[in-house]
């Protein structure tokens, strides 16, 4: 007490006031166990978004070219032959014959186009992609007259020729998603991460408070087992206090 007076009496004198702020300052709590998850959520709704944003949209036109039989040939046939030209929709002699019409690159052109067909039906999809819509439609267009040029000159071999069966046209919107749908997709992306993290995560670490403790089922109770064994029996306590009446 008498330090804590001489402490209070030079505070005076020298005009300082206590410090208080180290006491009234709260203890700062710790992070919760799951904050990975909303924090992978934030970090892939905004990549998502920010992607969506700054990528530019990119459009789809697709064009449609169908195998047609001969009188001599039958439907199986031009069937197999519309698998053929699909394969070879794409390749380097097909692609050399379109690329002055769509206006692109060959190498650029490989990149921006695809033909698909169905096992059920002889009819050939040539589906052209671009960040314009007209180039979008140019180019599957242009894919699509060069596959037929190249297998009508060999239909007298073959029986079955191609027919351009529908023009591609210039899509208005975009086929690429769009910054909501990339903001969502990186969000559950995102969350799906932070859960595997927690999943994987190595288990929390013990308090030294525990580890000396040990775990509560395996408490040690020699400290009780001591001092129960310390007291004096029932019989030894009247045995004292009938020898302390007697004296």
């Amino acid at each position: 007490m008498a330090d804590t007076a001489d402490q209070k009496k030079s505070e005076k004198k020298s005009g300082k006031k206590p410090d208080h702020r180290s006491e009234r300052r709260p203890r700062r709590r710790p992070l919760p166990a799951w904050w990975p998850l909303p924090a992978c959520a934030l970090l892939g709704l905004a990549a998502g978004g920010a992607y969506g944003v700054l990528k530019s949209p990119e459009y789809a036109a697709t064009s449609y070219v169908v195998a047609v039989p001969d009188d001599t040939t039958e439907p199986a046939t031009a069937l197999g032959f519309a698998q053929a030209y699909a394969r070879i929709a794409t390749s380097s002699s097909t692609l050399a014959y379109a690329q002055p019409r769509a206006g692109v690159t060959a190498r650029e052109l490989r990149t921006q186009v695809r033909a698909e067909t169905s096992p059920e039906s002889p009819m050939i999809a040539v589906t052209g992609t671009s960040t314009s819509p007209a180039q979008a439609a140019d180019i599957a267009n242009a894919v699509a007259d060069a596959l037929s040029l190249s297998s009508n000159q060999a239909a007298k071999n073959t029986g079955v020729q191609l027919l351009l069966f529908n023009q591609a046209v210039a899509p208005t919107d975009p086929a690429s998603p769009s910054a909501a749908i990339s903001a969502a997709v990186g969000t559950c992306a995102g969350g799906l991460l932070g859960g595997l993290w927690l999943l994987a995560r190595p288990g929390r670490a013990r308090r030294p408070e525990e580890d000396a403790a040990g775990p509560v089922g395996s408490r040690r109770t020699e400290p009780v087992v001591e001092e129960y064994a310390s007291l004096p029996a029932q019989g030894e306590h009247t045995e004292t206090k009938e020898k302390e009446s007697v004296r």
